[in-house]
């Protein structure tokens, strides 16, 4: 977790407002820098998946850090190309990996000569019809992958990305008559919610693939997924990324030696690199009780400013994110706490579990006033805000080198309206 000492946080409340994201420069660079370490070399590649985090500042340190992007909407095509990540596929800086071509992407892909990972058979056609020409990366469904909850499958008969690998054949078929060299696999089973099952999900994926590469002879490389385990609480355990590294590099000298030619890996670190460089700073409002009853236990919750706007994790499937008072309650002794934010929703609750039940937390009881940080805000945080309720999104600041920096401001109503007109069609 970041030291929060090392923030003047009740100074920037008050500059720019509650709740905000606060990012720290030299955790995130460091986070990049580690991933670029790990996967060094000719024969191992990183690429970061922005959905976790699109801010140009995230952006800009995962270009300098040398990573290659996953994008999944033709607007993160272009968002990249606009933080510095070359187009094209020789090499493929930026690669379109999705189920459904939405929007501007199929014609963002062909404009720009992205490289295509294909996540449903469809699509083939689709590129086909609008005139692509060049190679594709295909998902493949392994069968097999478990995400931290199951709502975040990515392999196996509850996911629905990528094509069923009993179905492989007749995609190759498809995109051969297409006139697509298929020049990339992908799979990606999921970080687990145990790191031991992560490794091991790695070992069965490169079995996979030393099967199919048999059957693809344009393939050049394998791309194994990932999501590098975020240690969200306290006691977690921190992923061993020189293990990891290991592992790689002995995947690419296996698919290497079996192919019969250099096969490269491509890893994508997930939540990794960003998830604990922030933190989202909310202002508490009023400490409040209710009683037991016949329904349940009673509960004292602190209500906050920040809602499942701000950071949906906890509300969608249960995320857990470590919690602190900053103020006077940091002192008290602790007491079981629920902490829950301003919207007219039950679920908006940050302390709950993946079985939508409320989970106090011992935190000192705070003061109307005192500020409250949730922890580790940087994955899939103001990446996945919104404007439920008309309300703006948080503003983002970065914290490098003891100066702080607005690098996204608050929205206002202006902003969320300026949208809205009455067009004739």
């Amino acid at each position: 977790m970041l030291d929060l000492t090392s923030y003047p946080l009740e100074n920037l409340a008050r500059r720019v407002g509650t709740p905000f994201f606060l990012y720290d420069g030299a955790v995130l660079r460091a986070r990049m820098g580690e991933v670029a370490a790990a996967t060094a070399g000719s024969s191992l590649h990183g690429r970061y998946a922005m959905k976790a985090n699109s801010a140009r500042y995230v952006l800009d340190a995962a270009r300098e850090a040398g990573l290659w992007i996953d994008a999944v909407s033709g607007n993160e095509v272009d968002r990249a190309m606009r933080a510095g990540f070359a187009g094209g596929h020789e090499p493929p800086a930026i690669m379109y990996t999705a189920d459904v071509f939405r929007d501007n992407a199929l014609t963002t892909v062909i404009e720009h000569g992205i490289l295509p990972n294909i996540g449903s058979p469809g699509m083939i056609r689709e590129l086909h019809e609008a005139g692509y020409r060049g190679p594709i990366a295909v998902r493949v469904n392994p069968g097999f992958g478990h995400g931290h909850v199951q709502a975040c499958d990515t392999g196996g008969p509850s996911s629905k990305h990528g094509i069923w690998f009993e179905e492989i054949d007749a995609v190759a078929a498809q995109a051969k008559s297409a006139g697509f060299p298929i020049v990339g696999l992908h799979a990606h089973v999921g970080t687990g919610p145990q790191i031991g099952e992560f490794d091991f999900n790695m070992r069965r994926l490169v079995g996979v693939f030393d099967d199919l590469l048999q059957r693809f002879p344009e393939v050049t490389s394998v791309n194994l997924g990932g999501g590098i385990p975020h240690p969200y609480r306290i006691e977690g355990q921190a992923y061993d990324l020189v293990g990891y590294r290991a592992l790689m590099l002995e995947a690419a000298s296996t698919l290497s030696e079996s192919a019969g030619r250099p096969i490269a890996i491509e890893i994508e670190p997930g939540r990794y690199p960003v998830a604990g460089m922030a933190i989202l700073v909310a202002r508490v409002t009023d400490v409040k009780d209710t009683r037991a009853n016949e329904k349940g236990p009673g509960n004292r919750f602190v209500m906050v400013d920040a809602g499942f706007n701000d950071l949906v994790r906890p509300a969608m499937y249960g995320s857990y994110h470590e919690i602190s008072i900053v103020g006077r309650g940091a002192s008290r002794p602790t007491e079981p706490l629920v902490v829950a934010g301003p919207l007219c929703e039950s679920g908006d609750v940050f302390t709950r579990d993946d079985q939508e039940l409320l989970v106090p937390r011992a935190l000192g009881r705070p003061e109307p006033g005192d500020l409250l940080v949730l922890h580790d805000a940087g994955a899939y945080g103001a990446a996945m805000s919104s404007n439920y309720v008309s309300m703006g999104r948080a503003a983002q600041v970065a914290w490098e080198n003891g100066r702080a920096t607005l690098i996204s401001r608050r929205e206002t109503l202006d902003d969320i309206l300026r949208l809205e007109c009455s067009e004739p069609l």
